[in-house]
């Protein structure tokens, strides 16, 4: 079996903290303006690389997909995920074989987190482009500073807000106290005295590992502002919590659901009684879309939950850098902002400053069913390095 060091190797997270220093990016390829790209962005196909896992996502993608065609004569083409890893591993292998300006095959990647850390790193970034974009005026990035610091990561302008996020339970407030909540002791104690009715994806899962960096943050006295440093002890106070709370999980902690929509699924079906979720508006929208009990409820923890926000990134040898730039600006555009806040729709928050927007633009959202967002105090992401370690840590420790 792998040491741990090894397993850390493995996934590129360096044990010295000196070589996780974040250096600054190098601009590749020279943006244009963008009236320019939009001339140029007709005819263009956009292969949009996003995680695939969610029909109502899909759904919208291919709303934006045809108003893109509309608007722009640009054909935008879904490449469905199950982990945006995939897409950096392509442009990187593709960048290493000489592919480093034109031609390849990702166009527009939804990122954020440790997969943007390191195409940054890398200089796999088209850039900056986001100042370039109109409807970047609309984001209020002091008012939402995770709109412009991606994971303590600045993103100086290599991507394109998307949607707010902060880390919240699905939970079926007839079963579930809201107690339960106060923070991550009274969970455990819950699922101790309810066992079988709680559970998280199998990380590296996006929501898997965000319950892990939750206990990290909650449980862990430490600058998650710094890069790791390699001292894998820090983590013994997460793995004493998970060593309590697996033998009281669905299936006692021998399996986990392979995703956050399969954990939904369990919820939907009566199999357990709280989900995982990054959008405060989704369980709105699963109980006006009737696919759970119309008890479920969005809740956070008293002592707060992680927050960020999503974002949209160009890769550096992108073939179609004019037609990414067009459709990411329609992403933040006040139509397709609304769209996506909808809980009819997605119900994703919107990253938009509605104090930005003209009177036609706040009517857009005005018509919309939207959640309540306020679940409680948001707390900071770690430096990506920390969810990388953490991973490999609780798969030497509890994978196969």
């Amino acid at each position: 079996m792998f040491s741990f060091q090894a397993r850390l190797r493995a996934l590129g997270v360096s044990i010295c903290a000196t070589a996780l220093a974040w250096g600054p990016f190098t601009a590749q390829a020279q943006v244009p303006e963008y009236s320019d790209a939009v001339q140029q962005a007709t005819g263009q196909t956009v292969f949009f690389n996003a995680w695939g896992g969610d029909e109502r996502i899909n759904a919208y993608i291919a709303w934006a997909g045809d108003r893109l065609a509309e608007d722009h004569g640009i054909e935008l083409r879904h490449v469905k995920l199950s982990n945006t890893a995939d897409a950096v591993a392509r442009v990187r292998a593709e960048v290493q074989s000489g592919l480093s300006d034109d031609g390849g095959s990702v166009d527009l990647i939804w990122i954020n987190g440790e997969n943007f850390a390191a195409m940054k790193r890398e200089g796999l970034l088209f850039g900056p482009f986001a100042p370039k974009l109109p409807n970047m005026a609309l984001v209020d990035t002091q008012a939402r500073p995770t709109t412009v610091m991606d994971f303590t990561i600045p993103t100086d302008g290599l991507e394109s807000p998307w949607g707010m996020a902060q880390f919240n339970f699905l939970a079926d407030t007839a079963l579930v106290p809201a107690t339960a909540f106060s923070d991550l002791d009274a969970l455990a104690q819950w699922a101790q005295d309810n066992p079988g009715r709680f559970s998280y994806p199998l990380p590296p899962d996006f929501l898997g590992s965000t319950f892990l960096k939750q206990i990290l943050v909650e449980k862990v006295d430490a600058d998650f502002s710094k890069a790791f440093d390699g001292d894998a002890s820090q983590f013994a106070p997460v793995f004493a919590y998970l060593d309590d709370l697996h033998p009281n999980l669905w299936r006692q902690g021998t399996r986990f659901p392979a995703s956050g929509p399969r954990l939904r699924d369990l919820l939907a079906n009566g199999e357990v009684d709280v989900a995982l979720s990054f959008n405060p508006s989704e369980a709105a929208s699963l109980v006006l879309n009737d696919e759970v009990a119309p008890t479920v409820q969005a809740l956070g923890l008293g002592t707060g939950t992680i927050a960020n926000s999503h974002f949209v990134a160009i890769p550096v040898n992108a073939s179609a850098h004019e037609a990414a730039m067009v459709a990411a600006n329609f992403l933040l555009s006040p139509q397709a902002q609304a769209r996506k806040a909808s809980l009819t729709y997605w119900g994703d928050p919107t990253v938009l400053s509605l104090d930005r927007l003209d009177d036609a633009g706040r009517a857009l959202f005005a018509a919309e069913p939207t959640g309540n967002n306020d679940i409680g105090p948001a707390l900071t992401e770690p430096d990506p390095s920390w969810m990388a370690a953490l991973e490999a840590a609780w798969e030497a420790r509890y994978g196969s």
